[in-house]
């Protein structure tokens, strides 16, 4: 069953998130995810979007989500998002049809 990555980040430094960026695409590329969005400047229809990201990505299954989440490479560039940014994330199913 597919499950999708979903992430608001609001950037506080953007030096600090321009080193999670500049190694994110090379790690992402060895997993089995696929960028659906990346949004820096979503139309607002409803409430309010204080974030300045907006990702998703979409997994086959949550085995691929966690190998490319709780991989050490990508642990090791998380923390800069995380030091940069105020950050929100889940990781939903999706419908199997």
């Amino acid at each position: 069953m597919p499950c999708y990555f979903i992430a608001r980040i609001k950037i506080n430094d953007t030096c600090e998130y321009q080193k999670y960026i500049e190694r994110s695409s090379e790690i992402f590329s060895r997993y089995k995810g696929e960028y659906l969005v990346v949004e820096n400047d979503p139309v607002v229809l409803e409430g309010s979007w204080d974030c300045t990201r907006t990702i998703l990505i979409k997994f086959d299954n949550t085995d691929d989500f966690n190998e490319w989440y709780h991989s050490d490479a990508y642990q090791e560039i998380l923390k800069h998002r995380l030091n940069a940014a105020d950050c929100n994330a889940i990781l939903a199913q999706g419908l199997n049809f």
